[in-house]
């Protein structure tokens, strides 16, 4: 058979980086349904076309810009009923921070995967709601700031 086989959606893991924590601590943000990466967005370009083009089209990327929004369900412990650790820092922390404070590193990866993407990103929270006979929703939009790096899963 040529080729290779998809990969499941659900096999994506996603961590946010508890800035406050004195040694590196990353928290699984847990209840995510499903997620967007957008590795063009806040993409700009500059047109370069010229007489010299004959016509055709030219054009410089001026700046690269990339996204991840995820979407899920607002997840909180059955026996203390607190928030799902990675939301609430998200939810509490991480979305209060202006200015130089609004930074933070997230790491996601699939689970065949031996490299976590890693990006310094600033985040939006999303709107949260439901019906009649739903779960309670919870999404973020994040944004990265600079280039992305990665590090080797640990064993």
């Amino acid at each position: 058979m040529a080729g290779g086989r998809p990969i499941d959606a659900r096999g994506w893991i996603f961590e946010v980086e508890d800035a406050d924590a004195g040694a590196e601590t990353w928290l699984p943000i847990s209840g995510i349904t499903t997620f967007t990466h957008n590795p063009g967005e806040n993409e700009e370009t500059v047109d370069t076309t010229a007489f010299d083009s004959d016509g055709l089209y030219e054009q410089d990327v001026m700046q690269r810009g990339a996204t991840l929004e995820v979407e899920g369900q607002y997840r909180i412990d059955k026996t203390t009923k607190a928030q799902d650790p990675g939301q609430a820092y998200i939810d509490h922390e991480w979305a209060q921070r202006l200015g130089i404070d609004s930074r933070n590193r997230v790491r996601w990866r699939h689970n065949t995967q031996t490299q976590w993407v890693i990006w310094d990103a600033t985040v939006t929270p999303g709107e949260q709601g439901g019906g009649n006979n739903d779960k309670t929703s919870w999404s973020c939009t994040i944004t990265r700031c600079g280039a992305p790096t990665s590090a080797a899963v640990a064993p």
